[in-house]
């Protein structure tokens, strides 16, 4: 659990790397390929992997890099609200394919106060009282989205306003597909760089509170996390509609990262019973993964079945319809994990889902 200062290049040209130790002026890995560092992992805050070492990005190593990499790179805050839940998948699966890179996940449940801290722009409006009873009717998806222009491309993406004006005038946007009238318009984005800190510090913290309660129910329930691959790869969407059409109710979600001592703990029953053990590890802290809690009558059976046999490749010969199937790579990277005794379902979902970042 040392923290240490480290200098990272990367060759764009050869996907290379280079580290050099800061403290004691001296190179700490020689430039060697390395295929899974891509220029879009290279984010202020973001984690990623090197040779099994998790490095936090904190800074630009020079100006030029700063200007190349972060010159354009905004954050803004995409909201999914609770008319268009049930389509989260299909809107999260249009997020990735328009190149934004989802940074932070919740499923959250607002209350009064909170929608009223969030609406504090349209108090003046006739329409307030209905979109604060609005926004607390039922969960909603909060979601940090970075590329470059982020706020602007988002808006775009979303249409206007109201979702009768969207059909019209912005046919394919979230808003004409998804949403039904100006205040049930499916998903939210703030117009300003400014209004996009304040609504993301008020569903994501930045001094270290929670901010609105999580969905989790932590009961008929298991848990199902998606692993950092499929998560870095844009399948999110596409499982989480899969989830929904064979059945399942996704009653809270979240993104979040392990470290490698969180994961080793996680994993520890397969320690000594399974080869691929320290595989397993290192994918899981790879990068972010997403928690959810799946409900269903004796939902870990019944949800372990629908993730299919461990080995995607077995899963693809003998459970065709299954998610390891569809989206799994090999026995390490086979998309999902998912509990194994219904007694582990509770615990892992408190682990995962109760504390701020899990």
């Amino acid at each position: 659990s040392l923290l240490r200062r480290y200098e990272l290049l990367f060759y764009p040209g050869d996907g290379s790397v280079e580290m050099h130790d800061v403290k004691n002026h001296r190179t700490f890995l020689k430039r060697t390929k390395y295929d899974n560092l891509h220029l879009e992992d290279l984010f202020i805050g973001n984690k990623v992997n090197v040779f099994s070492r998790q490095l936090v990005l904190i800074d630009y190593g020079d100006q030029y890099t700063a200007r190349q990499l972060g010159s354009r790179k905004e954050k803004t805050l995409a909201l999914i609200k609770p008319d268009a839940i049930s389509k989260a998948g299909e809107i999260i699966e249009i997020i990735n394919k328009a190149g934004f890179t989802i940074t932070k996940l919740k499923m959250m449940m607002l209350s009064r106060k909170e929608a009223v801290d969030f609406h504090v722009d349209h108090q003046s409006r006739p329409f307030y009282n209905e979109l604060i009873q609005f926004i607390t009717t039922g969960p909603i998806i909060a979601m940090e989205i970075l590329r470059d222009d982020a706020i602007c491309e988002w808006k775009r993406l979303l249409g206007p306003a109201n979702s009768g004006v969207a059909r019209t005038d912005a046919s394919g946007s979230i808003r004409a597909v998804f949403g039904t009238d100006g205040i049930r318009n499916a998903a939210h984005g703030p117009d300003s760089f400014a209004s996009a800190a304040r609504e993301m510090e008020l569903f994501f913290p930045s001094s270290g509170g929670c901010g609105p309660a999580n969905t989790a129910k932590f009961t008929n329930c298991t848990c199902c996390i998606v692993k950092p691959h499929a998560v870095s790869e844009g399948l999110l969407g596409k499982i989480l509609m899969a989830i929904r059409d064979a059945g399942f109710e996704i009653s809270a979600m979240q993104m979040f990262n392990m470290d490698r001592v969180n994961v080793e703990e996680f994993y520890e029953v397969y320690k000594g019973v399974v080869t691929e053990y320290h595989d397993m590890v290192t994918e899981m802290y790879s990068g972010p993964c997403v928690a959810m809690e799946i409900q269903q009558n004796n939902a870990t059976k019944t949800f372990r079945e629908f993730c299919g046999p461990a080995d995607p490749e077995i899963a693809r010969h003998l459970r065709p319809g299954t998610l390891r199937a569809i989206f799994g790579k090999t026995k390490i990277q086979n998309a999902v994990h998912c509990t194994d005794l219904p007694e582990d379902g509770l615990l892992e979902l408190i682990n995962y889902l109760s504390s701020s970042d899990a």
